[in-house]
């Protein structure tokens, strides 16, 4: 019979709770997020929230909507491209990060002012009546 040493006892019990906290933390998705299939056709806005020229930030939903001209409504991500941060308000007609001044076009989300190169992530929505859903 093998000798059983409290090192051993606490190898295995160490390896155990890494594995418990590897399993806790790893690979599971958010299934909060805008991407998913349940997600789709919940309204997340109405057309009265978003103003003319200007935009909306819904953090619930990590959207941000906008209406460039009357009747169009365009919706990205609230996660700015350059660190990640989320985009917090929209205000002089762009979409603004408030962690290192990246500004976005309200219109296709491209990068106006900042550090961020890149464009927020587009998001598909469709207005339902007076209802702004996930497509």
């Amino acid at each position: 019979m093998p000798e059983v040493t409290r090192r051993s006892v606490f190898g295995v019990a160490g390896g155990g709770a890494v594995v418990g906290v590897v399993t806790a933390c790893g690979g599971g998705e958010d299934t909060a997020n805008v991407g998913d299939p349940a997600d789709v056709d919940a309204p997340i806005a109405s057309t009265d929230e978003v103003p003319v020229g200007e935009g909306a930030v819904f953090s619930e939903h990590e959207v941000v909507v906008t209406q460039p001209e009357e009747g169009t409504f365009r919706a990205f991500s609230t996660r700015c491209t350059h660190e990640g941060c989320p985009v917090d308000q929209v205000s002089d007609g762009q979409i603004q990060c408030p962690c290192h001044g990246s500004r976005f076009s309200i219109e296709d989300g491209s990068p106006v002012e900042g550090p961020a190169e890149s464009p927020l992530e587009e998001i598909q929505i469709r207005v339902d009546g007076d209802s702004i859903v996930l497509a």
